[in-house]
């Protein structure tokens, strides 16, 4: 069943009203968030099922010169809630004047008046409202005043504590895609307009397509195994460099360079999605043009090596 966006909490058709809705901010969608949709669905399995998520990140606006850290920008978290089974994205625009909305008013004028929701679910640690003065017991004896019901969602958990998205940025900080896959249940990816570089890759004999990391979070710098899914739908495997070039460039712009093995189409002004597979080694400078193309060569083989058997174990 295909899912549907709404962007205006005001205007939310008749068709999209009744749901059962998870709160939260869902940046990267992990198993955590799976855990939380998916047993809404099963405790509410005859009731459309939704999110109620919020853009951009609370954080964002509150911390706006932090650096960026999101999972998942709005298009690629939705296209991940779609994959969930969730029929009804309500994505709010988080902006000043609806961060002072208190919780009481988010309960009455959103989720009951405007959303129509019959019943929601969270985690344990969701807060809302005005200076996230609301707290999931006030929530649940609100909402049950008003007729929703209400299901707290204990946080899934393994040895390492619950998932988080918190817990994924660092491992990918730290340089281990893999693991972050694990908790995300697919590659972590990057998505992003392929625009102008240099063309220094061109004239080292290794085209690529650049990718501004723009507001997605910085990985560990260094030359990563990738797949790019183009487009049209095509996915092709490839070899991205994430970091600030010390070898060719003044180092003022972290950008991800992504080398498309045995692919020459023009690219430029198009969106593509990189996904992250395993870190080859971490960004370092080279003495000489010719020592980092003789690296590139040699990351391009290794890289070809590693996903090739990836794709045999599968």
């Amino acid at each position: 069943m295909r899912a549907h966006l709404y962007t205006d909490w005001r205007s939310i058709p008749s068709e999209a009203r009744g749901a059962a809705a998870a709160l939260g901010n869902f940046d990267g969608v992990h198993l955590g968030h799976a855990h939380l949709v998916h047993t809404l669905h099963l405790s509410q399995p005859d009731v459309p099922l939704a999110v109620v998520t919020f853009e951009p990140h609370p954080r964002e606006l509150f911390r706006p010169e932090d650096p960026p850290f999101r999972l998942t920008l709005a298009d690629e978290r939705f296209a991940a809630l779609a994959a969930l089974g969730v029929q009804h994205v309500f994505q709010i625009a988080f902006d000043k004047a609806f961060s002072r909305m208190p919780a009481e008013r988010f309960i009455d004028d959103v989720l009951h008046d405007a959303l129509g929701v019959k019943h929601i679910a969270c985690g344990h640690d969701f807060a809302f409202g005005y200076r996230r003065g609301g707290t999931t017991s006030f929530l649940a004896e609100r909402a049950s005043e008003l007729g929703i019901g209400v299901n707290l969602v204990p946080a899934l958990a393994d040895a390492d504590g619950p998932y988080s998205s918190t817990r994924i940025r660092r491992l990918l900080q730290d340089g281990y895609p893999e693991r972050a896959a694990a908790e995300l249940g697919r590659p972590w990816s990057i998505r992003g307009e392929v625009c102008h570089g240099d063309k220094r890759g061109r004239l080292l004999g290794f085209p690529t397509a650049n990718v501004r990391l723009g507001r997605h979070l910085e990985p560990a710098r260094g030359v990563y195994t990738t797949t790019v899914r183009l487009p049209d739908g095509r996915t092709c495997d490839g070899v991205a460099n994430i970091g600030r070039r010390p070898t060719i460039a003044d180092g003022s712009e972290s950008r991800m360079e992504v080398h498309i093995f045995d692919f020459s189409e023009d690219l430029y002004g198009q969106t593509i999605s990189v996904a992250l597979h395993g870190l080859l080694r971490p960004e370092k400078k080279f003495e000489s043009l010719d020592a980092l193309k003789q690296q590139i060569a040699s990351d391009t083989e290794q890289a070809r090596l590693l996903l090739q058997n990836r794709r045999d174990s599968q």
